[in-house]
């Protein structure tokens, strides 16, 4: 494995392999980030700063500074509490101060959020806190059937223009698999800055309570085979954009990373099985994936990447309508 070039470049980042951590719980931790470098991760993603918290916090000052200490304004109560967050605003800048102190390899910071409002210079004092990039989660739900397909999309190139406009550290674009066109989006966003596109935002999806009859989230983590919609996807738009390609959602082993990034990925995102397997599984991964590098013959990641993608197959019609074909005739 010692002799397996596992680099590869994110973000204009250089790291010593594809397995990163996304946004999620295993990096709100000090020690963990710790835990997950010394298990090898080339870098990772911190938890999502979201654009309600900020929010939030800016409605709580407002109303303090009008209204005195003694009374809460009723519509702070449609906020959610930063506890459910676990860190507010300024928590989160300090979160990034003191992992670029306590580790080496690169931090990303992450934003969540729709709006192009005042959360967004969060932008600029992330990067100031020392992060090394950014991720942008333009997590959106359009419930107003007036909103049309173009205004959706024009909501994410807006966020990104304002976002870029601000930073100088490299910004990648968390991407829903929900666009009527997803080449397309990509390009525009390609063509407005993006350094790289994650490929997908898991959209949590809620439940329904029978005793209670209230809705709930119901978070479930994923399997395998929720890889399968990123590959498609990463294999469809490896070099059609110059954005890096991220994926996230279904990488749980050596295999899942293997057949990502001969779909075209630069760097696979890990999260459920982190939560299922603990922080060591990262080590793992990357032990089978120099161990299958090795026994296949390849030298580098280099060699591997994009040499299954849409247009280096040679039948590209396998991750088109053809497939749809296929797939009903392979049941019997």
């Amino acid at each position: 494995m010692s002799s397996i070039d596992l680099s590869t470049t994110y973000m204009g980042l250089q790291l010593k392999n594809p397995i990163v951590p996304s946004a999620g719980p295993a990096c709100r931790d000090v020690g963990s980030v710790r835990q997950l470098e010394d298990n090898g991760v080339a870098a990772v993603v911190v938890h999502s700063l979201f654009e309600e918290q900020v929010e939030h916090e800016a409605r709580e000052l407002a109303h303090f500074m009008e209204h005195g200490g003694e009374s809460f304004a009723e519509a702070l109560s449609y906020f959610p509490e930063a506890e459910e967050y676990h860190t507010g605003p300024d928590e989160y800048l300090e979160h990034i101060r003191k992992l670029k102190e306590a580790v080496e390899i690169p931090v990303i910071g992450s934003l969540n959020g729709v709006s192009s409002g005042g959360w967004i210079d969060y932008a600029r004092w992330i990067e100031d806190a020392g992060a090394d990039g950014l991720e942008l989660n333009v997590y959106y739900i359009p419930t107003d059937p007036a909103t049309s397909g173009r205004e959706v999309e024009d909501r994410y190139v807006e966020v990104l223009k304002n976002v870029k406009s601000k930073v100088k550290i490299p910004v990648a674009m968390k991407l829903s698999p929900f666009f009527s066109s997803i080449p397309a989006m990509a390009k525009r966003l390609d063509e407005n800055g993006a350094d790289a596109l994650v490929l997908f935002n898991r959209f949590y999806q809620p439940d329904i309570d029978l005793e209670s009859l209230e809705i709930f989230p119901n978070l479930q983590l994923s399997t395998s085979a929720s890889l399968r919609l990123p590959l498609r996807w990463i294999a469809i738009l490896y070099g059609k954009v110059g954005a890096n390609l991220a994926a996230t959602s279904g990488i749980h082993n050596a295999e899942d990373v293997i057949k990502i990034l001969m779909a075209g990925a630069d760097v696979t995102m890990v999260c459920s099985t982190l939560l299922r397997n603990g922080l060591g599984r990262v080590r793992e991964i990357l032990l089978d994936l120099g161990n299958w590098l090795g026994e296949h013959e390849y030298a580098s990641l280099e060699e591997l990447r994009g040499s299954m993608s849409h247009r280096a197959t040679s039948d590209p019609s396998a991750f088109e309508r053809a497939n749809y074909m296929r797939a009903l005739n392979s049941f019997t």
